[in-house]
């Protein structure tokens, strides 16, 4: 009987147990049901239409060649007409979604670039054509506008409250599917890829594949907090890596295309690159941080303020982590106003002011140097051939001063990346006129040091560090 009782009891604890455990298992895992049925309808799908105004004709024909062309089409081309086919139309398909209900959209610039005709159409299927309000590209944001009244609307939330781990639902057109959900994590925050400078992107494993681009991303409470954008993938498809805009940088753009048709940044005037640890220790840093200055645009806003070498590790009050940092935190800042910013230069830490400009429309064209034949010395330095510059190869690099590597001979420049064809401009902390600066300067070299040395390569300025050791350091 004793028995027969304990068989019961342990049943009625497995059972509690299983429930127990299933109610935990439910509260843990959230709903979006609600969400979906609230917001999906602000959600709007976007097609384009392009002529295709590609060539009609092989280039460089001459007239003769021209007509048998033309003949050569009718016949096997166009039959019945007697002429070219018309300009073909090509499409292509992403999201948006409604931000105020008298009609304007959000989307990514790259959803609707060289687009002639807009179509947004909405969840009650009306398509409705959509005037173009503005764009900016570095931001890959684009603001729609169309004739309607009385649209939902969805809230915004905020970008700088999201927390990594927080979960987020995205709903877009993935391959033309409307109104498609799928749902994750925030995997981290402030990421920046190689092509965009201005996007402190929010990283996540949402499930974005073409289509969702322009699409919002929703946190729990159904606010946007950001707008899906990009994806990493080695197929096309999605890998576990997507990319959004966050929210906060979104709107701000917003207001500005709304308000003027364009987007005003500020501008340092600076190339900037990270801080390696063998970078951090050749400039007296205990941890690579901060962004560094290889070159100082000359006619901007740096100019006379920051020099090359330079570590900017604070800009109006806010810590500069690394260099992706830096132009977030200075397009994001108020023009015309003077800000302060702690550099590190030399063995000490400064404090400057300046006062930013509005960033110009095109990038500064670089000039890529062209090849020097005409050396005037030769020397050998910490594993690298150097040659002086004469005044026609000063001309053709456009540079003033530097001694030219004409090869390399050493560990010491093989191993910091240097190259045949680099033009040395700065070593230990010193600017080079010419191969007897740096002699001077090699003479105190300390094998097992590691030297800041800056480089010109193909137009563009970087920083390597250099590594002294005993086969790279005899002159």
């Amino acid at each position: 009987m004793s028995i027969l009782i304990l068989k019961r009891i342990s049943s009625s604890l497995l059972i509690i147990t299983l429930v127990f455990m299933s109610n935990i298992a439910k509260a843990e895992l959230p709903d979006f049901t609600k969400l979906v049925e609230k917001h999906s309808a602000a959600v709007v799908n976007i097609s384009t239409k392009q002529s295709d105004k590609s060539s009609k004709k092989p280039p460089g024909l001459n007239s003769e060649q021209g007509e048998i062309f033309d003949e050569l089409m009718k016949r096997f081309l166009d039959k019945d007409r007697g002429s070219f086919p018309p300009d073909r139309e090509a499409s292509s398909l992403g999201s948006g979604f409604i931000t105020s209900k008298d009609g304007y959209v959000v989307t990514n610039y790259h959803v609707i670039a060289q687009a002639d005709e807009i179509i947004v159409r909405l969840s009650d299927r009306r398509e409705l054509s959509a005037e173009l309000v503005g764009v900016d590209k570095r931001s890959d944001v684009a603001l729609l506008k169309v004739d309607a009244t009385d649209l939902p609307v969805l809230e915004t939330g905020s970008s700088k409250r999201l927390k990594v781990g927080e979960w987020v639902v995205a709903i877009g057109s993935p391959f033309g599917f409307d109104h498609s959900v799928t749902a994750g994590i925030v995997s981290a925050k402030g990421r920046s890829l190689p092509s965009e400078n201005y996007v402190p992107f929010i990283q996540t494993d949402v499930a974005i594949n073409p289509g969702n681009s322009g699409g919002p991303l929703f946190n729990l409470k159904g606010e946007v907090v950001g707008i899906n954008s990009q994806i990493f993938s080695r197929t096309g498809g999605f890998m576990g890596v997507s990319f959004a805009i966050p929210i906060d940088v979104a709107q701000r753009v917003v207001e500005q295309l709304k308000s003027k048709g364009k987007v005003s940044r500020a501008w340092l005037g600076v190339y900037i690159q990270e801080v390696t640890r063998d970078l951090a220790l050749s400039f007296g840093l205990e941890n690579p941080t901060g962004a560094l200055i290889v070159n100082v645009i000359n006619d901007g806003p740096a100019k006379g303020i920051l020099e090359q070498g330079d570590i900017v590790l604070e800009f109006d009050g806010k810590l500069v982590k690394n260099a992706s940092a830096l132009p977030v935190i200075v397009g994001s800042t108020t023009l015309d106003e003077d800000v302060e910013l702690k550099v590190r230069r030399g063995n000490k830490t400064e404090t400057l002011k300046i006062r930013l400009a509005e960033l110009p429309s095109e990038d500064q064209a670089r000039k890529a140097p062209k090849k020097v034949e005409k050396p005037k010395e030769k020397n050998v330095l910490l594993g690298m051939e150097l040659v002086d510059l004469d005044e026609e190869s000063k001309k053709d690099l456009d540079v003033k001063k530097g001694v030219l590597v004409k090869g390399i001979k050493g560990d010491p420049a093989r191993s910091a990346g240097i190259e045949a064809g680099d033009l040395i401009m700065m070593f230990k902390g010193e600017h080079i006129s010419d191969l007897k600066d740096l002699n001077t300067l090699g003479e105190n070299i300390e094998v097992g040091k590691t030297y800041a040395i800056l480089i010109l390569r193909d137009g563009a300025a970087r920083f390597l560090a250099l590594k002294a050791d005993k086969t790279g350091s005899e002159k």
